[in-house]
C-alpha cells in the first residue's frame, strides 16, 4: 500500500516543468507559454503634430478604461495572424465626447475581432478638443489625425502585409464624427504636404460607423463618399438620428450603405459585452458579413461595374 510520502513524491515529479521535447517531458508538438510582445506605436508625426509646441511634454493621463491628455498623435498596431492576413486593414477610432478616448471597449478591445477576420487593426489616439484647458478643434487637429493616420498606413501598408486600396475607418460615437468628417465631407483647402506621407489619399475606402455623433452629418460630399456600414441603437438619443441621416443621405446619393438599427439598444453598446440582446452580441457578425459581400476581404471591393 502506498505511503503518504510515495504519493507526494509522485505528484512532485508529475507536476514538474520540463521544457518539450527533452527526455520525460511534454511531446515536441504540446504547446509552450509564449512571451506576447507589446503592440507596436506609432507616432503619426515623429517631430510633433502641428500645433503641440510647448504641450508635447505632458504625459498622457490614462484610468480604467480611457485615456485623456494627448498630445502625441499615434496608431497602435494589430497585425491579422500571418496564416489567414486578408490584406485589408482598419484604422479604429474611439469614441468619449472628444473629452477623452475610450480606449478599452471602443479601441484596443475592437482589434482582436477585426483580427479574426483576417483584417489587420490600428487603433488611433488623436487629440482631444472638448477636454478642460485644450487648444485643438475637432475640425482641424482630430479629423487632421485621422487624414495622418490613414495616409501613414498607406505610406506603410507593404511593411505589414496590406492592400493601400482595402483600408477602412471604423468610427465610434465621436469617433464616428471624425470619420464622417473626413470620409463625407470635403477635405481642407490649400493643405501643404510637409512629407511624402502627406502626399497619399486620406480618403478611405469604406467606412464603418457605429453610433455615430452628428458632428459631420449630413455629409458635405455624400457623392464621393465611400461604401458605409452603419449601426446604431433606436433607443440611442445621441445618435439613433445621425445614424439614419447618413445612410438616407448616402443612399440618395447612390453611394453603397447598409444600415443595422437595433431594437432597445441604446448608445455605447461596443461589441455587445454589457448586453442581453442576442442581436448587440452578434452585430460584428454583420459587419463580417459586409465586408465579405463586398469584396473587402478576397481583394475585390471597390466600385461595382
Amino acid at each position: 500500500m502506498p505511503t503518504l510520502t510515495m504519493l507526494m513524491t509522485a505528484l512532485a515529479v508529475a507536476g514538474s516543468t520540463v521544457a518539450p521535447g527533452s527526455e520525460g517531458g511534454l511531446p515536441s508538438r504540446a504547446p509552450w507559454p509564449q512571451v506576447v510582445p507589446a503592440p507596436e506605436r506609432i507616432s503619426l508625426w515623429p517631430k510633433g503634430a502641428p500645433g503641440t509646441e510647448g504641450r508635447r511634454a505632458i504625459a498622457e493621463v490614462a484610468q480604467d478604461y480611457w485615456v485623456r491628455n494627448i498630445n502625441d498623435p499615434s496608431l497602435t498596431v494589430f497585425p491579422a495572424d500571418p496564416r489567414h492576413n486578408s490584406g485589408a486593414a482598419i484604422i479604429v477610432v474611439p469614441g468619449g465626447g472628444h473629452k477623452i478616448l475610450v480606449w478599452t471597449t471602443e479601441g484596443i478591445d475592437i482589434a482582436p475581432r477585426l483580427n479574426q477576420m483576417g483584417v489587420t487593426a490600428f487603433v488611433l489616439k488623436y487629440r482631444l478638443a472638448r477636454e478642460d484647458g485644450s487648444p485643438y478643434s475637432i475640425e482641424r487637429d482630430a479629423a487632421g489625425d485621422l487624414r495622418r493616420a490613414i495616409r501613414w498606413v498607406r505610406a506603410n501598408a507593404s511593411r505589414y502585409g496590406i492592400d493601400p486600396h482595402r483600408l477602412g475607418v471604423m468610427g465610434f460615437s465621436a469617433g464616428g464624427e471624425l470619420l464622417s468628417l473626413v470620409a463625407d465631407n470635403p477635405g481642407p483647402a490649400g493643405e501643404k504636404a510637409i512629407d511624402a506621407i502627406d502626399r497619399e489619399s486620406d480618403r478611405p475606402d469604406f467606412q464603418v460607423s457605429v453610433f455615430p455623433g452628428p458632428l459631420g452629418i449630413p455629409a458635405g460630399a455624400a457623392s464621393s463618399a465611400p461604401p458605409a456600414f452603419i449601426t446604431a441603437g433606436s433607443l440611442d438619443k445621441c445618435c439613433a438620428v445621425p445614424a439614419l441621416h447618413l445612410y438616407e443621405q448616402l443612399r440618395e446619393a447612390g453611394v453603397p450603405a447598409e444600415l443595422h438599427m437595433y431594437a432597445d439598444a441604446d448608445h455605447a453598446f461596443n461589441l455587445g459585452e454589457r448586453s442581453s440582446l442576442l442581436s448587440i452580441v452578434h452585430w460584428p457578425d454583420r459587419l463580417a458579413d459586409w465586408l465579405a459581400d463586398n469584396g473587402w476581404l478576397d481583394g475585390k471591393g471597390g466600385p461595382k461595374p
